[in-house]
């Protein structure tokens, strides 16, 4: 078994025993590869482990990335999620070539992603950015303009509003990571309480997976756990 195969199974072991201490069952959290700057080979390894899902950052290495796997894995369909910073002039590729978005911080990139989609592709899934811990480095709709963009989002047709992603500030607190999550949370319920259909809570990395999940996460972004260490350039091919 390769070592990116053995880091699959063990945080999927780790998944379900987060889920249990949080009485959810072990399938209601989905284990999403983050493949960014590692190779197609990598995602190849992943993906005969039983992976299908991967989250990219750097546009024009995510898209040469798809290209190389589906020609070489065509049998094999794969769901890729891009949750990097999203320049406004670039998001065309996006709305042609991703299943989902994590990271819409603003109405404007949501409305060219609906503009752009291809109507025979089905809508595009769509997270809306929290910068739920206020850090100006962050991207992401401060949780006071998340209500209005939201419902404008919810709107738009070729997009499915389906949640929130945040990326809290990084600390060992476990106390912190879990009051990070909790507020997410809550803006979550806020927006399903105010009539929209959302199911996702996008949440969590290596450093804080087990908080996330105990406050609700149904996605985990996991990246160097599974590839190892990461470089600092982007692939280019």
């Amino acid at each position: 078994m390769s070592s990116i195969a053995t880091n699959l199974q063990e945080l999927q072991q780790k998944i379900a025993v987060a889920a249990e201490q949080a009485q959810r069952a072990p399938a209601s959290v989905q284990l999403l590869a983050v493949s960014k700057t590692f190779g197609p080979s990598a995602v190849l390894e992943a993906v005969r482990a039983g992976q299908r899902a991967f989250g990219e950052n750097y546009l024009q290495e995510a898209l040469d990335k798809i290209d190389a796997v589906a020609a070489l894995a065509p049998e094999v369909v794969l769901q890729w999620h891009f949750i990097g910073p999203i320049q406004s002039n670039k998001t065309r590729p996006i709305a042609e070539r991703f299943d989902w978005v994590h990271s819409v911080d603003r109405e404007k990139v949501a409305r060219r992603l609906s503009e752009q989609r291809p109507a025979a592709l089905a809508p595009l899934n769509i997270c809306l950015q929290v910068n739920i811990s206020g850090e100006a480095s962050k991207s992401g709709l401060s949780p006071e303009e998340l209500p209005q963009v939201a419902a404008q989002v919810a709107r738009l047709p070729g997009l499915r509003l389906r949640g929130l992603m945040a990326i809290p500030e990084a600390t060992d607190d476990v106390a912190r990571q879990h009051a990070a999550f909790a507020a997410v949370r809550a803006l979550y319920d806020r927006c399903r309480a105010d009539g929209l259909a959302l199911d996702t809570l996008s949440m969590g990395m290596s450093a804080d997976m087990s908080a996330a999940i105990a406050e609700g996460a149904t996605i985990v972004r996991i990246g160097s756990a599974i590839f190892g260490h990461r470089s600092i350039q982007p692939i280019r091919s």
